[in-house]
């Protein structure tokens, strides 16, 4: 199993590159500079501010680069702001457009301690599948998806939330699987070997 991993400057993504050679799934790091051709599953993890993301992101093209490939079918899985990167925009930064890939916004949570930090219970929403486990969040926003069809994971935070989506093949998450113990050793190996 191969993956690129694409690394942007914000945020540790350390924990990633452990997680994945605990899994003993290969990776080749990309940036702007070293550009993902589409040979490989894209992983974009990381925290970070959505708008600094973005300028990020835009340095040398990577986030044309990105949507293309996504576009022609490569696999992806975003983790955290590589969830939120994929909507149209955020409240966070809200002159600032995302890659605009799944349709809806990203908002901010209106009640309790923000950001959310620690352990919640997800959901998944996949067919029939019902099955219910703990995962690691840092997280003062979240998405709102214009179809609620893409929601795979849900999660509570003084309401319901999305937690994680599915389209075509596109995988992204709000929680941090390289954090989530085994549920997320599970949620990570079971996504490489999925499109590998």
């Amino acid at each position: 199993m191969e993956v690129d991993l694409i690394e942007i400057g914000i945020g540790n993504i350390g924990s990633v590159k452990r997680c994945l050679d605990n899994l003993g799934i290969d990776f080749r790091t990309v940036d702007a500079n070293n550009q993902p051709d589409g040979s490989r599953p894209l992983i974009l993890p990381g925290v970070g501010q959505f708008g600094a993301v973005m300028k990020a992101l835009k340095q040398n093209d990577l986030d044309s680069c990105l949507r293309n490939l996504i576009l022609q079918g490569t696999p992806y899985l975003g983790i955290c702001i590589g969830l939120q990167v994929l909507f149209e925009s955020s409240e966070e930064s809200k002159e600032t457009p995302g890659l605009g890939l799944i349709k809806g916004e990203v908002v901010r949570f209106q009640n309790g301690k923000v950001p959310q930090i620690g352990w919640n219970l997800v959901r998944s929403k996949v067919g029939q599948n019902t099955e219910r486990q703990y995962a690691y969040f840092v997280n003062s926003f979240y998405a709102l998806p214009a179809l609620s069809s893409v929601v795979s994971y849900t999660a509570n935070y003084f309401g319901e939330f999305c937690a994680a989506i599915e389209s075509q093949n596109i995988t992204a998450v709000q929680f941090h699987p390289e954090k989530s113990a085994e549920f997320g050793m599970k949620f990570l190996k079971g996504w490489a070997s999925s499109v590998n």
